[in-house]
């Protein structure tokens, strides 16, 4: 069977193996979609932490199941599924705690292990999900949305607030439009045009805003001074990780969702006198996916304009460079098998 293989920062190849044999644990699957994630674009780039080649990416994943043994799902051959790619001990605290997003141990497929960028993958069992009632294109979103979902979860959010999201990026229109569903009001912040535009005339955001050195004066002026009850970062970035709490309001939360390799830097006073709550985000927990494929079960979520990008497994080596570059359009890109 085919796969692509990300061998070193920068280098793809397409080549062939055996298909894999499942154990009595897992199931074999046909990939369908994959979805391209940042985590990916940064392994291509080279800067992503952690990460070790060479690895078959790729965790934004829509399948049909080849075999499988009797499960308490009532998962048979055929059925299409969502895999939630986070694997977990079960036994360390966080586990044992219903946060399996951040086992101790964990490893997520297409970073710590291969992912879902072959033909055929064998999974645990209890990393599938149903989606009989979802397109291969909804199936291969749901895990970014459903960190988008998580987070928002994580920031215990009420209808009628108003938030600030930094990153037009997936993640970050995930959270926008998702927080709109549940009634809030979202000021997005970028620093392109484009995708600016995009979250206002296809998410439909509220408040649009450059990041640039007027921002804090406008989010200041659209919320009548009070400024943002809560602030996420979808970009992780350094400078607006560090400016995310001057969008905040007093008593507000700050809620990083994207991740920057390195050491952050808070002027202590500043976040002291608002009483800052500062919530990290990590991954999601099947809730989060079992929420967002009842939103998109609903069609609540534009799934046809966020997918911007959509290219054969064959052709994906000479389109991949061209989305690393926002200049291009790129919201979501994903891959057929």
């Amino acid at each position: 069977m085919n796969y692509l293989v990300c061998e070193k920062p920068g280098t793809f190849k397409l080549k062939e193996k055996e298909e894999p044999v499942r154990n009595g644990r897992e199931a074999l699957l046909n990939v369908k979609k994959v979805g391209i994630c940042g985590t990916d674009l940064h392994a291509y780039s080279g800067n992503q932490a952690f990460f070790t080649y060479p690895r078959i990416l790729g965790h934004e994943l829509a399948a049909e199941v080849v075999e499988i043994d009797s499960n308490s799902q009532g998962i048979r051959a055929g059925d299409n599924v969502v895999i939630m790619p986070y694997i977990s001990c079960n036994k360390c605290i966080a586990c044992r705690s219903g946060k399996t997003n951040c086992c101790t141990s964990l490893k997520v497929l297409g970073i710590h292990t291969d992912g879902g960028m072959q033909e055929k993958i064998t999974v645990p069992v209890d990393l599938l999900i149903p989606a009989k009632n979802l397109t291969y294109k909804e199936m291969a979103i749901v895990e970014p949305l459903a960190i988008g979902a998580h987070a928002i979860r994580r920031a215990l959010l009420q209808s009628g607030e108003t938030i600030v999201v930094i990153g037009c990026g997936p993640i970050g229109i995930g959270i926008m439009k998702l927080a709109q569903i549940a009634g809030i009001k979202v000021i997005a912040i970028d620093v392109h045009q484009l995708r600016l535009d995009y979250a206002k005339d296809k998410i439909g955001v509220n408040y649009v805003v450059m990041a640039n050195e007027d921002a804090v004066n406008t989010v200041h002026g659209i919320t009548g001074g009070d400024m943002a009850t809560a602030v996420f970062d979808a970009t992780g970035n350094k400078k607006a990780l560090e400016s995310g709490p001057d969008y905040m309001a007093y008593g507000g939360r700050y809620i990083l969702v994207g991740l920057y390799n390195g050491s952050l830097v808070f002027n202590h006073p500043a976040i002291h006198a608002r009483e800052t709550t500062v919530l990290c985000s990590r991954n999601a927990t099947l809730e989060d996916f079992e929420q967002v494929i009842s939103i998109l079960e609903k069609k609540d979520f534009p799934v046809d304009s966020f997918i911007t990008h959509d290219v054969n497994y064959k052709d994906m080596i000479t389109h991949f460079d061209g989305w690393l570059d926002p200049v291009n359009g790129v919201i979501k890109a994903t891959v057929s098998f």
